[in-house]
C-alpha cells in the first residue's frame, strides 16, 4: 500500500520571545516557548499534540500557520518552504491550511451574519459572483450539519456547538489541505463535544484531510488521533502511533499523563503517577533534560545532557537517556 504524501513537514522548529527589562526597555531574556520541535503530518491523518499548559502546544501551531514567525527551523507545506514565504506565496498558503479555533464566540464576528462569515475567505480569494458565493456558502453549511436557511442568522442565535460547526465550514470555504485545530471543543458540553469530533472525523474521511489537533484532554486525543506528540517545556519527548502510546508509554513524563486519564472499564484504575514541583520557566529552562527536576527516574546524566530523539521503535521516537 502507498504512504500517502507528506502535508505538513516542520523541522528543529523554534520560537522565542524576548524579555525585556530596564529603564531602557533592553532585552534581558527569552522565552523559549519552542525549541527544536520536529514532526510530519501525512494527508489523511491527525497528529494530536499534547502537554501541559504553557508546554508550547499553541504556538506550534500559530507559528505552522505563519501567524507568527520562526526564530529557527523549518515549516514545508506539500513540500513548499513557508517559513519566509511572503506576499503572493505567503498567500497563496494561507489558502492551503486553516485554523479552527478554541472559543466558538469569539473567533465570529458578531456584526457578521453565518452566511457573511463563510462567504468572507471566498470574497478575498475566489473571483466568483455574488450568487455563487452564496451557493458555496449553504452547501458548506449544510456539509458541516447546519441548515441553508441558517445564513440570515448571527452567531449570538446559534448554540456552542452549532458556532463551532459554522468555524469548521469557514475553515473548510478554501478546500485547506491542513487543519490546525487548538483545542476545538474544550469550551464545549461534553455531548456536544463528541458530535464535533464525529463531525471533524467524517470530513476528514471525506475530503482527506490532515489535521495537527492540539488539546490537553487525552481521552479527546485518543477518540481522534492517529499519531501522538507529547510536549514539555517547548520540547517534543515522545512521538507515536496513538494505539502503541497509549498502551505502552516510553516517555516519565507522558506515563504521568496518561496515569491521570480515566478509563472506561467500570472499576478499573491506574496508578496514579504524582509529579512533585511544577513546570520551571521556559525562561531559564533545567539544563539537560528539561524533565529532570520532576522525574522519578531521573540519574545525574539527566541532568547535565540533553537527551537526543532517538526510534526505539518503528515511528516511535523518545527523547530519554533511559529508553
Amino acid at each position: 500500500m502507498t504512504e500517502a504524501p507528506t502535508v505538513l513537514a516542520v523541522e528543529d522548529l523554534t520560537k522565542h520571545f524576548p524579555v525585556h527589562g530596564g529603564v531602557l526597555g533592553r532585552v534581558t531574556g527569552q522565552v523559549r516557548a519552542v525549541d527544536g520541535v520536529s514532526f510530519s503530518i501525512r494527508r489523511g491523518e491527525t497528529l494530536g499534540l499534547v502537554g501541559e499548559s504553557g508546554s508550547g502546544k499553541s504556538t506550534v501551531g500559530k507559528v505552522v500557520l505563519r501567524l507568527l514567525d520562526a526564530t529557527a527551523g523549518r515549516v514545508a507545506l506539500n513540500g513548499e518552504d513557508i517559513t519566509r514565504a511572503a506576499g503572493e506565496k505567503l498567500r497563496d498558503a494561507r489558502q492551503t491550511m486553516q485554523m479552527v479555533f478554541q472559543d466558538p464566540y469569539a473567533s465570529l464576528n458578531p456584526r457578521l451574519s453565518a452566511g457573511a462569515v463563510v462567504m468572507e475567505p471566498l470574497e478575498n480569494f475566489r473571483r466568483l459572483s455574488r450568487r455563487e458565493r452564496r451557493q458555496q456558502a449553504g452547501d458548506l453549511l449544510e456539509r458541516v450539519g447546519l441548515r441553508r436557511e441558517a445564513m440570515v442568522r448571527y452567531p449570538h442565535e446559534f448554540s456552542g456547538g452549532q458556532r463551532q460547526r459554522l468555524g469548521v465550514a469557514r475553515a473548510l470555504a478554501l478546500n485547506p489541505s491542513l487543519i490546525v485545530a487548538d483545542e476545538p471543543v474544550s469550551a464545549l458540553d461534553v455531548s456536544v463535544q463528541a458530535q464535533v469530533l464525529n463531525l471533524l472525523m467524517r470530513l476528514q474521511r471525506e475530503l482527506d484531510l490532515a489535521y495537527l489537533f492540539i488539546s490537553h484532554d487525552l481521552g479527546v486525543v485518543e477518540h481522534i488521533s492517529h499519531r501522538v506528540a507529547v510536549m514539555y517545556l517547548g520540547q517534543l519527548v515522545e512521538v507515536a502511533d496513538k494505539q502503541r502510546l497509549f498502551a505502552s508509554p516510553q516517555h516519565p513524563y507522558t506515563e504521568a499523563l496518561l496515569s491521570a486519564v480515566p478509563m472506561a472499564k467500570p472499576g478499573a484504575r491506574r496508578d496514579r503517577i504524582i509529579l512533585k514541583g511544577d513546570v520551571p520557566s521556559p525562561i531559564n529552562p533545567p539544563s539537560g533534560c528539561r524533565f529532570h527536576t520532576r522525574c522519578p527516574y531521573a540519574e545525574a546524566r539527566c541532568r547535565e545532557e540533553i537527551p537526543a530523539v532517538r526510534e526505539i521503535a518503528p515511528e516511535h521516537l523518545v527523547a530519554c537517556h533511559l529508553r
